[in-house]
């Protein structure tokens, strides 16, 4: 009894696999295992090459891409990315260094890179910041009004020269603030000097080697210079004074650029 032959061997050299079931290329029409029957896996011949292929002696090899390599295949190997013929030892992205590969960052690297741009975005300007600045200016208005009732100053200054503040005192002094109003053309040290005579406070300015009176911004601490008015501290364009805000008073040395904590004089609301 003659033996009957059952099935098809898988048509890669490489295979060879025995399927009672084959499956038929419907491009190709060749036979295929279940693992090499997609067109990729068996690299269909009738998948359209975008480089020439070339016959010789009666046969078709495709030439690989890449530049230098002399490899020739007898199926085309297409790179889907660029879509370029190359040899099985540049087929991979990587080996024929395709000019769609995108090359991932390092982790590290781009870790590095993702936290410098949040410290940017959140840096601090090397000036100092300004406490409670956006609320300065409104609070200041409200203030004006209880402050005009009970300020103590020259009563003689016209109302239109007139500008307001809220006294903090020493740390030492009896009282914490005291409500007083001074010209606004006034200088610094002209403040200084009539707002410790109406606080009673010991003002040794004039001796070199005492600690001096000096008046300080209430939001950045910083001493203000003796020679500015008022006038002008008040339209300053970035740390302005508020008629009817506060101001500082304290004794400090004589190369003292500033309070350390504002917030241990400014009354809090």
């Amino acid at each position: 009894m003659a033996e009957v032959d059952l099935g098809k061997h898988c048509q890669i050299e490489s295979c060879r696999q025995k399927d009672f079931l084959p499956f038929v290329c419907d491009s190709c029409n060749g036979f295929f295992c279940l693992e090499h029957r997609s067109r990729e896996s068996h690299l269909c011949p009738e998948v359209p090459v975008k480089r020439e292929s070339q016959t010789s002696g009666g046969s078709t090899s495709y030439r690989c891409s890449l530049q230098d390599c002399k490899g020739k295949e007898l199926l085309p190997i297409i790179c889907p990315h660029c879509e370029k013929h190359f040899c099985l030892a540049h087929r991979h992205q990587d080996d024929h260094m395709c000019e769609k590969l995108e090359t991932p960052k390092p982790r590290m690297a781009a870790t590095k890179e993702l936290v410098q741009k949040i410290l940017e975005s959140k840096a601090t300007p090397v000036k100092r910041r300004i406490r409670g600045a956006k609320n300065s200016a409104t609070a200041a208005k409200v203030a004006l009004m209880k402050l005009k009732l009970h300020a103590a100053g020259d009563k003689g200054l016209p109302q239109t020269e007139r500008t307001y503040f809220q006294v903090c005192l020493p740390k030492d002094s009896k009282d914490s603030s005291q409500p007083m109003f001074f010209c606004s053309k006034w200088s610094v040290g002209k403040v200084v000097d009539y707002a410790a005579s109406l606080a009673n406070l010991k003002n040794n300015n004039n001796i070199l080697t005492a600690k001096k009176l000096r008046l300080c911004h209430p939001q950045t601490g910083e001493v203000l210079r003796m020679d500015d008015t008022l006038h002008s501290l008040l339209a300053h364009p970035e740390t302005p004074l508020y008629n009817g805000g506060n101001v500082i008073l304290e004794y400090l040395d004589n190369d003292s650029a500033g309070l350390d904590d504002v917030l241990a004089y400014v009354p809090q609301t």
